[in-house]
């Protein structure tokens, strides 16, 4: 039979089995609080994310089934890999994956200037290495960004956080993906797109890598628009009689 120890650490709550000691606060994110632990069993340092009460709410309980699916199905070497997955007595999810030492996006905002070659080479084959597996079993990240890539002592590459990730399909949600990272056809409301939004994604990363920073700061979602077509130009025609969003349309008429 299961055993669960309840503890507090820095404020928050911790209901998890008796597997994992040496329990310390990672970080916080959108959907949970990241720990780090002590795997008893397999006698490594694992990392634990708890996402509380996820099924409180029906949005919050399709993020949740999503990743933890997503999760338990998809295996590989640029992905992060899911090690244990249960739910506490107070009904709160614990996902245990592997530990990795830091994301990208710390990794950038720890030096003053932008990486170096040959580790923007690195990164961006292992992005598209994940990215090719993810794609090929039909399924789109929708939230690629620095801190959803994680890295390790080695350089090694992980991609993390499908809450947002879901199978391919004729009708998709418009937000998804973090600002900065979002593809034109997502802002602009289409309810048909494919995995190319994750590959605009990769771009703006590989972009920030190479130039120290992001490439499109948008302030909301108007002035992201308005970044990328005075970068790139504004779309044709023929492709604005397809757009859906009133925020946006009127910026990107052609002249």
């Amino acid at each position: 039979m299961v055993t669960f120890v309840t503890s507090q650490i820095m404020g928050t709550a911790l209901e998890i089995t008796d597997r994992y000691s040496d329990v310390k606060v990672r970080g916080f994110g959108a959907a949970g609080v990241i720990y780090l632990a002590h795997d008893l069993i397999a006698n490594q340092t694992i990392a634990i994310k708890k996402i509380g009460k996820p099924f409180d709410t029906t949005a919050m309980a399709k993020r949740t089934y999503r990743e933890a699916h997503l999760l338990s199905k998809l295996r590989h070497g640029n992905l992060v890999n899911m090690r244990d997955i249960f739910i506490s007595p107070s009904e709160d999810l614990y996902i245990v994956t592997d530990c990795m030492m830091t994301n990208l996006h710390h990794l950038m905002r720890s030096t003053s200037k932008p990486l170096e070659g040959q580790f923007v080479q690195f990164f961006t084959y292992q992005m598209l290495r994940g990215l090719k597996y993810i794609h090929s079993a039909g399924v789109i990240h929708h939230n690629l960004k620095p801190s959803n890539l994680l890295i390790n002592h080695n350089c090694d590459l992980k991609i993390c956080d499908f809450g947002l990730a879901r199978e391919q399909d004729h009708q998709m949600t418009g937000y998804v993906t973090t600002r900065y990272y979002r593809a034109p056809e997502i802002m602009l409301s289409w309810q048909q797109y494919a995995n190319a939004v994750d590959i605009w994604s990769v771009g703006c990363i590989l972009a920030e890598m190479t130039l120290g920073k992001a490439l499109f700061p948008g302030k909301d979602q108007v002035h992201q628009f308005t970044l990328i077509t005075e970068l790139l130009g504004k779309p044709p025609k023929d492709v604005m009689e397809r757009v859906y969003s009133k925020n946006v349309w009127w910026i990107a008429q052609p002249n």
